[in-house]
């Protein structure tokens, strides 16, 4: 397969950015193809632009600032996010990046009706979203009802990716974690991957 790997953390040496490598190597090992996107490192825009937010209805989408970005989506067979979950929600960048490149004629197409839109990732078959929280797990599952974990699942790949089949690895107060945890942490994200196959 080809995989995207999209990062989303501003700090290098993040657990986050530990994560997206052992999934890039992970990935590797098993026989795929791997993309990086460092949203970070690539000072990736995340603003959605008047123009592109005025052609969502008035087609085709005005998204020529995100080209490249359009056609690696596009040509993912599979992807993995890897990006801290903040106030209980998608950090800005990564929304950003969702807002201008899961537009309509990319990620979707309007109903004539402005009934249902209608999938276009067709492609898309496996997606990984793994997250780091500084909560416990009682405060994400049961107090807030996993926001992200809906908001990825139903509203993006659910009506972009219907077929794509959808995971996710939270990991739990994560602001106190020694080095030995965090090598625990990339060893569960490494067998999650190594199930893909080849």
């Amino acid at each position: 397969m080809h995989c995207l790997v999209v990062l989303a953390h501003p700090l290098a040496d993040s657990l986050c950015a530990a994560l997206a490598r052992t999934a890039v190597v992970a990935l590797e090992r098993g026989g795929h193809t791997v993309e990086l996107v460092d949203l970070y490192r690539e000072e990736f825009a995340p603003a959605l632009s008047t123009a592109e937010r005025a052609s969502y209805y008035d087609g085709p989408y005005a998204g020529g600032g995100v080209e490249h970005d359009i056609a690696r989506l596009q040509g993912a067979d599979a992807i993995v996010l890897v990006f801290p979950t903040w106030w209980f929600s998608l950090p800005a960048m990564l929304k950003g990046w969702f807002d201008r490149v899961w537009a309509p004629g990319v990620a979707y197409d309007h109903a004539d009706d402005l009934g249902p839109i209608r999938a276009r990732l067709g492609r898309l078959r496996h997606a990984l979203a793994i997250t780091t929280l500084g909560s416990p797990w009682w405060v994400d599952r049961l107090v807030m009802r996993r926001p992200v974990r809906a908001v990825l699942k139903t509203a993006l790949l659910g009506t972009c990716a219907p077929q794509c089949r959808f995971e996710m690895q939270s990991f739990y107060r994560c602001e106190r974690l020694d080095a030995q945890q965090v090598q625990a942490l990339c060893a569960r994200v490494d067998t999650r991957l190594a199930r893909w196959g080849t």
